[in-house]
């Protein structure tokens, strides 16, 4: 697989609970932009639509051989997902307030494919939690190269 984006503020801001990988509908532009790594995936989410889910928030940038073929920059984008796990994740995200936060975005076999995860919002209290921990482990981390 090669990660060509990784949304970092997913771990920090939620608790990631369950994995999907889904597929994305995306134009040739798009796919060169990509393979440049010009992506981002901070302030994204994905929402169900009229039985299908969309991506939104994501910014590819401008492949700058493409002319008038060109892209939109921050367009819904739709994830490819089998039925039976679109209609479990609406049940989820429904009943239990959960939201779908994109994790990575990488190539697998040539084709994109986009990490979602099934998160909770995490409280302040949780933050500075994950705050402290990080610090502990890095010093953890430095006294054990002495």
């Amino acid at each position: 697989m090669d990660v060509v984006a990784t949304n970092r503020q997913a771990h920090f801001k939620y608790d990631l609970l369950e994995r999907y990988e889904a597929g994305l509908v995306l134009k040739g532009s798009e796919v060169k932009s990509l393979r440049n790594r010009n992506v981002s995936l901070n302030e994204s989410f994905a929402n169900v639509r009229n039985g299908e889910i969309y991506l939104y928030g994501m910014h590819i940038g401008p492949y700058e051989q493409a002319g008038m073929e060109s892209h939109e920059l921050k367009r819904p984008r739709k994830l490819l997902l089998h039925k039976e796990e679109i209609k479990r994740i609406l049940g989820k995200v429904q009943q239990r307030g959960f939201t779908l936060v994109p994790v990575s975005l990488y190539f697998k076999d040539g084709y994109a494919k986009i990490e979602l995860a099934l998160a909770k919002g995490k409280e302040l209290a949780d933050k500075r939690e994950t705050l402290r921990r990080r610090v502990v482990e890095r010093e953890v981390q430095r006294a054990l190269k002495r």
